[in-house]
């Protein structure tokens, strides 16, 4: 088959691609996915690094990665939009091509205020990326074809920011921050060059230009930028007793009413609302919502009671939380396996039942638990992730037509990133409530030493505090624990998925 110009846009159909032709262009868009979703957490571990490296305080520093997630929480539903306007090639294109620029001012930010300047342009640029794979990919294949691509699309969704903590602190532990960022420039220069080359599964269409619905764009960057800062900076400011987070609050509520109105009234809106008539996707939203709660918590979790309790280094908390992505790794023959065989509703409540029964094991947590107690809850923890969410893609985008996958996919791809928002600050919140109630209730059976010992004083508050500390951890979890119960209630309701026949992909 003879390929057209690489400037031209004309569309190949699917039935003229061969299968190493479709993979290939699936693989390569996936590597963009995953640099993108990788470095939501890979600064994590290194913000007191980069924040050393930039002469910055710790609060200017949590910007290095909340400037990310709100840029990227903004630009993830218009993604389908914007797609449809510049074409998947174009969009994918452009965007890995700017987010490689970016990484690189990144890495050569000269202050913190660069560096936030950068980290939100790159966030922007990687958010879009996103959910044009899962488009992607169920143009591309069916049939057992596709159980593959969406057991990929899963793995990376899940994985990349479970790994992002160990590979940022591996990389700042071996080299040095900017490496964080110089990682970048190979991958996101060869998915620059292949993704033109390979993707045409769309044309542009820039008449959607014209008559455009940019009051709801406007809209829905407000009230997901107001929502992401009062959920990132809500637990520190002790949420509504204070001002900012009061009037980001606020607005972050009227303008998503006034969005929501918007996209059901108008003609052609921005983000597909009424897809969510669809059952199965309706539903997909609320497990993508859950499954980015259990995944983005336990994130946050584990890496910071490893350092906060036990003092762990960067590196030391890499190591320790690997095992998840090994467990999941190992997983994806065994979801293929199943999915071949069994219907995709019963392989995700065997795996929202992992993922509960893996916080169930992290409940008894004590101040002594290192690599060695953590294997077994974060063995369950991966193969739970690599079970739900595969299946929650299939169930969830499987039964829309083509022509509403992309605005589709945005939408369901923000309920993840919201769902671990919301997860993350729940988290925060209950660390800081909970931790002084239970310090209060261990300190009532404590037997202080003589008030002159100033030293003994300080010895049996600290030991308190880690106590407290510990236990507020386990309640944590519980909680997460909980939420993934609860869902296991709604999994019945979803309707058996079977994709509609495709043509052969040899098919010449």
């Amino acid at each position: 088959m003879s390929r057209p110009p690489f400037w031209s846009d004309e569309v190949i159909p699917v039935d003229r691609l061969s299968t190493r032709d479709k993979v290939l262009a699936f693989a390569t868009m996936c590597v963009g996915m995953f640099i993108a979703l990788l470095d939501i957490q890979i600064v994590s571990a290194s913000l007191r690094d980069i924040g050393g490296g930039l002469s910055a305080g710790a609060d200017d520093t949590t910007w290095v990665q909340t400037a990310y997630l709100i840029a990227e929480i903004i630009v993830i539903p218009l993604s389908g939009w914007l797609a449809s306007v510049m074409s998947t090639r174009w969009l994918f294109a452009a965007s890995a091509l700017g987010f490689t620029l970016s990484s690189l001012l990144c890495a050569l930010a000269w202050n913190i205020q660069s560096m936030i300047a950068f980290r939100a342009i790159q966030g922007f640029l990687g958010g879009s990326m996103i959910p044009m794979v899962f488009t992607t990919a169920f143009m591309y294949f069916s049939g057992k074809q596709r159980v593959v691509a969406a057991s990929t699309i899963g793995a990376i969704a899940s994985l990349a920011p479970t790994l992002g903590p160990v590979v940022g602190g591996w990389i700042t532990d071996t080299l040095s921050w900017p490496w964080l960022f110089y990682i970048n420039l190979l991958p996101g220069l060869v998915v620059t060059v292949v993704v033109p080359l390979m993707v045409r599964v769309d044309k542009p269409n820039l008449a959607l230009l014209k008559g455009a619905d940019y009051l709801a764009m406007v809209l829905l960057a407000v009230f997901l930028g107001c929502l992401e800062y009062t959920l990132e900076e809500g637990p520190r400011w002790n949420w509504f007793g204070d001002s900012t987070i009061v009037i980001t609050a606020w607005t972050a509520g009227l303008t998503g009413i006034a969005f929501i109105w918007r996209s059901l009234i108008g003609e052609r809106p921005i983000v597909d609302l009424r897809a969510l008539k669809d059952r199965n996707f309706a539903l997909g939203c609320l497990f993508s919502f859950v499954t980015g709660i259990g995944i983005f918590a336990t994130i946050y979790l584990t890496p910071l009671f490893l350092g906060r309790v036990r003092g762990f280094s960067a590196l030391d908390i890499g190591l320790a939380v690997f095992s998840t992505g090994v467990f999941q790794v190992m997983s994806i023959p065994l979801y293929a396996f199943l999915a071949s065989r069994f219907d995709l509703r019963w392989i995700l409540m065997a795996g929202l039942a992992l993922f509960a029964l893996s916080m169930w094991d992290f409940a008894p947590i004590t101040h002594d638990w290192g690599s060695h107690q953590l294997l077994l809850p974060q063995a369950l923890r991966g193969m739970g992730q690599q079970l739900s969410v595969p299946p929650v893609v299939t169930l969830a985008l499987g039964g829309l037509p083509p022509a509403r996958l992309k605005l589709a996919s945005g939408l369901f791809n923000l309920m993840r990133n919201l769902g671990g928002a919301i997860g993350i600050a729940a988290c925060a919140t209950i660390l800081n409530d909970r931790t002084n109630l239970h310090f209060l209730r261990l300190a009532e059976h404590m037997n202080p030493p003589d008030e002159s010992s100033a030293l003994g004083l300080r010895q049996i508050w600290q030991l308190t505090y880690r106590e407290a500390l510990t236990m507020t951890f386990s309640d944590a979890f519980l909680i997460v624990m909980v939420c993934f119960l609860a869902s296991l209630l709604v999994v019945p309701l979803l309707r058996k998925i079977t994709p509609p026949p495709m043509p052969s992909a040899d098919a010449h």
